[in-house]
């Protein structure tokens, strides 16, 4: 940050100015963070390509049934077998269930099944493009009138019982999760600085960077068709949280370093944002160019998180780089008590832990750092544990679900994809081949087959998978009835579904990491080169933080397998976890670095690397253990998915923070020496020995 911009922020009267149109910011952006939840868009089909194959039958089957219809099974069972009086309760409950609001089409059932133990009955409701978030209610709803007679059990499934399911594991625990990530935040900045003063300012311009980034995504949703759901929604929450606090503390370590060289606080200030404010923007600036490189992926739920996330670092920049300085000379040094830092204090850069730490590497630096990235390299072998494949609707809950339960018991007694059909558009004149050929594929109930419908040429047709719809099985089916239909010639067939549009997911999910993740490296990699004026460091750099990310996700997979019990992976959890730990991991990278960039043009580059983890060591620790812990509460989220993605967000900031940042990239800034600025200028700085570092080190001890 230029030194007079710096200057304004923290003016004499300017602070007052800055601080009211914050305050008017976060209100007003408070008060639309509130109607975030009205423009989510949670339905599976939504996040999908427009090029996706189901995409196309959604388009195109609107002329024959609502897209925004969903399916509930009230299935009732009686062990003893199903009586007439069971019967004619389905049936009474059938016509109550037509009276629904939202109700739409006929009432199938009551439906027997062979085995003469259940009856099933499926109701159609259309939710509409913005009712979606009362599907909980109305699946209560089907529930306490279908009701329950002695022996006779009822439970509802179908799509429409495991989407409320999923709403309802959302609902209300999103604010459950920033409480416990606020608490964990508060906690770890308690126990770096001791000033419950200072860590309740930081959490109040956390939460004022949370409720800015939430209404600003509000109104990108609202006005500019931006995809949000709730998983972004909550992730949201955690990223501004945990990577504002991390630039507030870079920034107060600065300050509170520079209130030793200046008296007056506002100059401290000045001098603060002007040397800690260009590695902030950077890191800021890696992670939002990061997150931004998710909008080419093909699924919308991947490229809408993309800029989700970019939105809410760049919030977090603006309250931590323009309101909290504003607040921290406002209310001056006493915000730090009881360990206020005064004008003339000598400063510990050379006698603390981390200090100590940067000596002892700087004895056998080569040995050190070989070392440490073989122990990276194995833990990295673990990924092979690591199944993406995928989950089941069972697999995505860590939770036992009503709706999972009700589906098990329709597999019993039922054709386990009846409310869940292949769906199939095809030019008229062909439907008989079609269906003649779709009848005879493995995986389709044999005589499923059958026309929905007709108009302008081409016709709707269902069929019934014998597999459960959100199984493995029934997407290799999908794959089969795609090969067999598009052979046909002149019949244009399209192929859709909910098994086909999670199958087209799981397609589009592996081709976007394919594109995006060189994409992300080579976007860092140019911002490091920017901001560092070199090519080695860069590239030495990005190689230790792919190792670190290489070696979380190892130590992930092993733990999700046989300590969490898992059944494996979405497919776009690792492409997340790539795109969160490198952005964010190299973060403290460029903490660091910026740093020892400053000290080797005045000392040299391996002096100035013992003073740079001397100096960052301790703020880094905890801007990653403040970050880690707000990943780690997406855990009391119930979905696979979000828990996996915390974990292992938090044990790869871990390792950056601990043992990347602070031992393996300074013993590379060790043993590379000047060369690590190559073919900057200053790489051609004289630079000493490792044994003059080790004898200045023995001089020093024996003073």
């Amino acid at each position: 940050m230029n030194r007079q911009i710096a200057g304004w922020v923290t003016h004499h009267w300017v602070k007052w100015v800055v601080l009211v149109l914050s305050l008017l910011l976060i209100g007003s952006m408070g008060f639309l963070a509130s109607k975030l939840v009205s423009v989510q868009n949670n339905e599976m089909s939504s996040w999908l390509p427009s090029d996706a194959e189901s995409t196309q039958v959604l388009d195109e089957a609107q002329a024959f049934s609502d897209p925004d219809a969903v399916p509930a099974v009230v299935l009732y069972e009686r062990e003893s077998g199903v009586t007439k009086a069971d019967g004619a309760k389905a049936a009474a409950d059938a016509k109550e269930f037509a009276n629904f609001d939202k109700v739409t089409g006929d009432i199938i059932g009551p439906i027997p099944s062979k085995d003469g133990k259940a009856l099933q009955t499926i109701v159609i409701f259309d939710m509409g493009s913005d009712g979606w978030d009362v599907l909980p209610d109305i699946v209560d709803d089907l529930k306490k009138t279908a009701g329950g007679t002695d022996g006779l059990d009822v439970s509802i499934g179908g799509p429409a019982a495991v989407n409320a399911d999923q709403m309802e594991a959302f609902a209300g625990v999103d604010g459950v999760m920033l409480l416990a990530a606020l608490g964990i935040v508060f906690v770890i900045l308690l126990i770096t600085y001791r000033s419950l003063q200072l860590a309740t300012l930081f959490l109040l311009c956390g939460v004022g960077a949370i409720a800015t980034a939430q209404g600003v995504v509000y109104l990108l949703a609202k006005y500019a068709d931006l995809t949000v759901n709730n998983q972004s929604s909550s992730i949201l929450s955690v990223l501004v949280l945990g990577a504002g606090v991390d630039y507030a503390l870079l920034l107060v370590a600065r300050y509170r370093e520079e209130l030793h060289n200046f008296e007056d606080r506002h100059e401290a200030m000045t001098h603060a944002l002007h040397r800690a404010a260009p590695a902030v923007l950077a890191s800021g600036a890696t992670v939002i160019v990061g997150l931004l490189c998710l909008t080419v992926a093909q699924m919308n739920s991947t490229s809408g998180l993309g800029p989700v996330g970019a939105v809410g670092i760049a919030c977090a920049l603006v309250i931590m780089m323009i309101l909290l300085p504003a607040l921290l000379v406002i209310v001056g040094r006493w915000i730090f008590w009881p360990f206020v830092p005064h004008f003339g204090d000598p400063i510990k850069t050379e006698s603390g832990m981390w200090a100590r730490v940067g000596q002892r590497i700087a004895r056998r630096p080569r040995a050190v750092w070989i070392t440490t990235s073989v122990i990276l390299g194995a833990l990295a072998f673990g990924i092979f544990q690591l199944n993406a494949n995928g989950l089941s609707n069972e697999e995505n809950f860590t939770t036992d679900q009503p709706s999972i339960a009700a589906e098990k018991a329709i597999a019993q007694h039922f054709p386990t994809s009846a409310g869940n059909p292949v769906v199939l558009m095809t030019d008229s004149e062909a439907t008989e081949e079609v269906v003649s050929t779709v009848g005879k594929i493995q995986g389709i109930v044999p005589g499923s087959v059958q026309e929905k419908g007709e108009k302008d040429g081409r016709s709707y047709l269902e069929a019934t998978l014998v597999a459960a719809p959100d199984s493995e099985a029934a997407y290799d089916t999908i794959d089969r009835v795609r090969a067999a239909v598009h052979d046909i010639d002149g019949a244009s067939v399209i192929v859709g579904g909910n098994s086909a549009v999670v199958s087209d997911m799981f397609d589009a999910s592996a081709d976007d990491s394919r594109l995006i993740i060189p994409l992300v490296l080579v976007a860092v990699f140019l911002i490091l080169a920017i901001l560092l004026r070199a090519l080695l460091a860069p590239l030495v750099l990005l190689v230790t933080v792919v190792l670190s990310f290489g070696a979380a996700l190892g130590i992930s997979a092993l733990v999700f397998k046989h300590i969490f019990g898992f059944a494996g992976a979405d497919p776009a959890f690792p492409l997340f976890a790539f795109v969160f730990l490198v952005a964010l991991g190299i973060d403290y990278n460029i903490f660091l670095m910026t740093r020892v960039r400053e000290e080797a043009l005045k000392i040299g580059t391996r002096r100035g690397a013992l003073v740079g983890i001397g100096a960052t060591g301790g703020v880094i620790t905890s801007a990653g253990f403040v970050l880690a812990g707000t990943f780690a509460a997406l855990a009391t989220l119930p979905i696979v998915f979000v828990v996996e993605l915390g974990f292992a967000v938090a044990v790869g900031v871990l390792l950056d923070t601990i043992i990347v940042r602070s031992v393996l990239v300074t013993a590379l800034n060790l043993d590379i020496g000047r060369l690590m600025w190559w073919p900057s200028e200053l790489a051609k700085k004289p630079d000493v020995d490792i044994s003059e570092l080790e004898r200045e080190r023995v001089g020093v001890h024996a003073r």
